[in-house]
């Protein structure tokens, strides 16, 4: 069993089940799934692009990602209906709780001057949505076979009912969240 989920089922949970008050233990907010996104503009002109984006994100969640086409055209970006023009993954169960603990414990500490990432990113229902900048944070990229450094969208998506359960749940979990007040 995962640490982090270990850790949920002993501390978080009863901690969460004080702090709101739940009639029902159901009620406690948990983690449902995590949606990794890696959007390629630039798959367009260069198809190895996309090959290097779902080699990345597969040695980075353990999970091979799916492409993800448009579903528009837009003739300002050259853009027809049926591109790919990113790439996927939605983790759940262990490989969720493992990708969590690694990037709180281990890949957004290694950011340079990391001060903790914004508690206000929440969509109003509880779940949470993240931009990384760069791929290198994580320790499972050769910093010497990646071809471009690409950003990826996080969204933690949780069964919490407000914005406030799925910051407490989070924040009981070891998310680092930066003070109220504090720049980036």
């Amino acid at each position: 069993m995962p640490r982090l989920k270990d850790r949920y089922r002993t501390e978080v949970t009863s901690a969460l089940h004080e702090e709101f008050k739940y009639d029902n233990p159901m009620e406690v907010p948990r983690l449902q799934k995590i949606v990794i996104n890696i959007g390629m503009g630039e798959a367009l002109q260069n198809a190895k692009a996309l090959d290097a984006a779902v080699s990345d994100l597969t040695q980075i969640v353990g999970q091979k990602p799916v492409t993800t086409k448009a579903r528009k055209s837009i003739a300002t970006y050259k853009l027809r209906e049926g591109n790919t023009i990113g790439v996927s993954v939605t983790l759940r169960g262990d490989r969720m709780w493992d990708f969590l603990d690694r990037l709180c414990n281990v890949a957004l500490p290694r950011v340079r001057d990391f001060s903790g990432v914004s508690p206000d990113s929440f969509d109003g229902r509880g779940n949470y949505s993240l931009g990384l900048r760069e791929q290198l944070m994580f320790p499972e990229i050769d910093y010497d076979k990646i071809d471009k450094v690409r950003g990826m969208s996080v969204t933690i998506v949780t069964t919490a009912k407000t914005d406030e359960e799925g910051r407490r749940l989070l924040y009981h979990l070891g998310v680092p969240f930066r003070r109220a007040g504090q720049q980036r």
